[in-house]
């Protein structure tokens, strides 16, 4: 049966979520209709705030009624996401006390924290936590509070307030979208909250994330261009974009 307009972006898009990227050739193949006519419906999907386009297809914007789960952030951009995590760990410096924020990036980066020196590690991440326990020299601080089973992270009043009794050297942080009109954004407003108070008491902070990231924006705002000291990211994004990041403040770097 020969599917209306609506119907068929109501299918890309649950496609598109699933598999974390669409291409148009490959749509345009799977329902049946010219290449032209997926370039409408992810158009008009963009326009919705839905997805993003990208050359020859588009992958999924995070907001209020959808986020990608962990499962699938750890299959999603790997390389690119070891490289960023390998440049960001860098800027550690003499730092003894650290927060490292939930998502696949930040924990890569926690495994590559030196363990020749002693580091206290918070993080609300139990992925993170579990996986630099055993590291010599790391004492690791996990955050109370209720488990998000979507990226098995605590958040809550109690992340919250025990952060606020710590002071931190230095944060390395993520989000959903970030873009230099909106700041950064994360679609729950209890994992903005986490994020915020992390970057109050820290001194300095360091945003790390795929070029995807960039341009995109979500429900919550936690977080300004400016707040941060540095941004480490993927090639994907442009010079040109990354140099109007710079003059918002923070040194990017690209890998």
């Amino acid at each position: 049966m020969e599917l209306n307009s609506e119907e068929r972006k109501h299918r890309i898009l649950a496609l598109v979520r699933h598999q974390g990227q669409l291409e148009v050739a490959a749509a345009a193949v799977d329902f049946a209709v010219a290449p032209e006519t997926i370039r409408r419906d992810l158009s008009e999907l963009e326009r919705r705030g839905l997805v993003r386009r990208t050359y020859g297809g588009a992958y999924p914007v995070e907001g209020a009624g959808f986020e990608t789960d962990l499962a699938h952030r750890v299959n999603s951009h790997v390389d690119d996401k070891r490289r960023i995590a390998a440049e960001a760990v860098k800027l550690l410096g003499e730092a003894d006390t650290v927060f490292v924020d939930e998502g696949y990036t930040p924990q890569i980066l926690a495994a590559l924290l030196p363990s020749d020196r002693p580091l206290t590690v918070v993080t609300a991440s139990l992925s993170t936590a579990a996986a630099i326990a055993e590291s010599a020299n790391i004492t690791v601080l996990l955050l109370g509070g209720r488990v998000r089973a979507r990226t098995l992270a605590t958040v809550g009043s109690w992340t919250s307030a025990m952060l606020a009794g710590f002071v931190i050297d230095v944060a390395f942080l993520g989000s959903n979208g970030i873009s230099r009109e909106l700041g950064l954004t994360t679609p729950d407003p209890v994992v903005a909250d986490v994020k915020a108070k992390a970057l109050e008491v820290s001194r300095r902070r360091i945003f790390l994330g795929h070029h995807s990231k960039f341009g995109a924006s979500s429900f919550c705002r936690f977080a300004e261009v400016g707040d941060f000291e540095a941004i480490v990211t993927s090639t994907g994004l442009t010079a040109a974009e990354a140099h109007r990041y710079a003059l918002m403040g923070p040194r990017v770097i690209r890998v």
